[in-house]
């Protein structure tokens, strides 16, 4: 009897383990499915941008960018976008990106966007501009959280920062901008006393010809760099300038305010006319900066018209190899 008894306290002991262990694993099954939940409401985020405030619901996977320096502000930060405008003069990518973006989808250029191709392509964010697509900006909505930057050209960096906190990167995006800055003071290091040199900037193109300034891409490459701009050229930027300090339209008449120690100048894709009428002109040739050889024809792309990180870098290594040659 008394053995029959411990069996029965023996089986009761271990069924009544086997409840708490049951109870155990119920509990802890709870509690992680609790964890994933909590987790899921808070990976939603919020951004301010150029329109107002956009909520984005998750980490962004299918990202279409509306603006050539956001393409490659999204390649800087390892992100590939699903769909992308176009280019503005190489069909359909910019050389210097072109192998990162197979695969990627065109939606049309940044003037004039494709929204049904936007839509076919499901994204779960839009980042696009004000300047260029203002007037669509509720139409991006009704598709996919967009977020806009504010302007262009020498606000790069600015948007560079605004994209990194959109694609839930900022620590990436902080992580490629102090690399960018080293590789600026490196290369201001090694060319020394020449970042002293008074510098001038110039596009030939029909639509018309611009003198450049200090609110342009290439401008605040230029004054991170610590150079100066030509000197004589500040009365030609006032408050009347209608482009401000981004750039002054010019005529002929106006080639001698190029001059400076060092002259730079880059031509749109269809301008090669242009430039040829105005570089063989006696003023321009008459230039301090041509007659002793410090005029320096470079890329319309890498110095201006890309407007991104990439084209940053490779600007960067432009300036120290046509300083440290002279």
């Amino acid at each position: 009897m008394k053995g029959k008894l411990r069996s029965l306290l023996t089986l009761f002991v271990f069924l009544s383990l086997l409840l708490l262990a049951a109870c155990g694993n119920t509990n802890e099954s709870a509690d992680k499915e609790e964890a994933k939940t909590q987790a899921a409401e808070t990976t939603s985020y919020s951004v301010e941008h150029a329109m107002g405030t956009t909520e984005i619901p998750a980490t962004p996977e299918r990202v279409v960018i509306l603006t050539n320096e956001g393409t490659e502000a999204l390649l800087a930060l390892g992100v590939k976008p699903v769909g992308a405008v176009m280019s503005w003069d190489q069909d359909p990518w910019y050389e210097h990106i072109s192998d990162e973006m197979d695969g990627v989808e065109v939606v049309g250029d940044e003037s004039e966007v494709n929204i049904e191709k936007i839509a076919e392509l499901k994204p779960d964010l839009i980042i696009g501009n004000k300047v260029r697509q203002e007037a669509m900006y509720e139409k991006f909505k009704a598709i996919a959280p967009t977020v806009f930057s504010e302007d262009l050209a020498g606000d790069w960096k600015i948007n560079f920062e605004l994209y990194a906190k959109a694609l839930n990167l900022t620590d990436k995006g902080k992580e490629v901008m102090v690399q960018y800055d080293n590789k600026v003071e490196e290369v201001k290091t090694k060319l020394g006393d020449k970042v002293n040199q008074e510098i001038s900037i110039v596009r030939f193109s029909s639509r018309p010809t611009r003198i450049y300034y200090t609110d342009s891409f290439s401008g605040v490459v230029f004054d991170q760099l610590g150079f100066k701009r030509a000197a004589h050229q500040a009365k030609l930027f006032t408050k009347d300038n209608k482009m401000g300090n981004f750039a002054v339209e010019v005529d002929k008449e106006l080639i001698p305010e190029m001059d400076a120690d060092a002259l730079f100048y880059f031509t749109y894709a269809d301008s090669t006319a242009v430039e040829e009428e105005w570089t063989n002109d006696p003023l321009w040739k008459n230039l301090t900066a041509v007659k002793e050889g410090h005029a320096y024809k470079v890329s319309d792309i890498i110095w201006n018209t890309a407007g991104g990180v990439k084209a940053a870098n490779l600007m960067l290594d432009d300036i120290e190899k046509i300083f440290t040659e002279q």
